[in-house]
């Protein structure tokens, strides 16, 4: 019997990397060969959330590497280990979401070029919003994609129709640059209840904790009022008539229904108008963090994404 999987030390049989982003920035990366004597099933670029980094996301990067995958997580710029947007480290900040979407494209074409096919594109929360925006405007051209509670909407006070005018209102009365909350995810939660938000599994989230005390760069706090303003026009692309419609890959789509974070409509909303999606959803037993959740949920989620691509990426030659 396998010794549990070590969830606080990167694997021996990992790479911790940089890759060269547009304008020379440097960001992180992590990559893994597909274990000896699996069988080749192609390749996964996997892309984290706002505020995160793909230390989390080891036992599920190691698992896909145990089936076959050859693996490849990567920070976005300016936050994790590779530096920051903000004069203040522990704001997430971003001009435009543009610039993630252009980095996004320059690694695709590299490690598209390096890794056996099929390529699959799998992106958590902001990265399943970055991913799925880079598919719309055919910056990526993936063999199946897989978004885990992607950011398409948000839980907020402010009604949805309103949202991107109010965030333009705090830009232009104040620095952009400046914190829009004060601590946690989101306006109006505290740190206490940061975990409540995020998983229901207390040891994973515990593993969040450990690593931001062990590697210290890791840390970043509240997003900007730029980065608000700017997430809200990003979503305003995708909402746009025809945007999804016009995609032909397969997509599927996970969430939470009682998602506290991103809105379940939204990605419900989003499954409908994608021509070739799927849509898999938990009620009150799961959090924002699937790949993170309780291994009753988390097992469930990982058996949806392992038949999803072996219905989807299997059956696709890439270009």
């Amino acid at each position: 019997m396998a010794p549990p999987f070590d969830r606080r030390s990167i694997p021996a049989a990992a790479r911790e990397a940089q890759w060269t982003a547009p304008g020379g920035h440097m960001v992180r990366r992590i990559d893994w060969d597909p274990a000896p004597g699996a069988d080749l099933r192609g390749s996964i670029l996997f892309l984290p959330g706002r505020g995160d980094f793909y230390e989390k996301y080891l036992e599920t990067l190691a698992g896909w590497s145990e089936q076959g995958w050859r693996v490849t997580a990567s920070d976005w710029r300016g936050q994790a280990g590779s530096g920051r947007m903000s004069a203040d480290p522990l704001i997430g900040d971003i001009a435009d979401f543009a610039v993630w979407i252009d980095d996004l494209a320059a690694l695709w074409q590299q490690w598209q070029a390096q890794t056996p096919a099929p390529h699959v594109l799998i992106g958590h929360s902001m990265g399943g919003h970055l991913i799925l925006r880079a598919l719309a405007e055919r910056r990526v051209d993936p063999a199946a994609m897989v978004l885990s509670a992607p950011m398409l909407g948000f839980v907020s006070a402010i009604p949805a129709s309103v949202q991107h005018l109010a965030a333009r209102l705090m830009c232009r009365i104040g620095n952009p640059a400046r914190a829009a909350w004060k601590s946690s995810e989101k306006p109006g939660s505290s740190v206490a209840d940061r975990a409540k938000l995020l998983t229901f599994d207390p040891d994973r989230y515990a593993d969040e904790i450990w690593w931001r005390e062990a590697r210290p760069e890791l840390l970043i706090g509240p997003a900007s009022w730029r980065w608000v303003e700017r997430a809200a026009a990003s979503v305003a692309v995708l909402n746009a008539p025809g945007a999804l419609e016009a995609v032909n890959t397969p997509v599927l789509l996970l969430a939470a229904r009682d998602d506290r974070l991103v809105t379940w409509t939204a990605i419900e909303r989003a499954a409908k108008r994608l021509p070739h999606s799927e849509l898999v959803s938990w009620g009150a037993e799961a959090r924002h963090e699937l790949l993170r959740e309780a291994d009753a949920v988390r097992d469930a989620v990982l058996h949806a994404i392992d038949a999803f691509l072996g219905r989807a990426a299997a059956a696709h030659t890439d270009p």
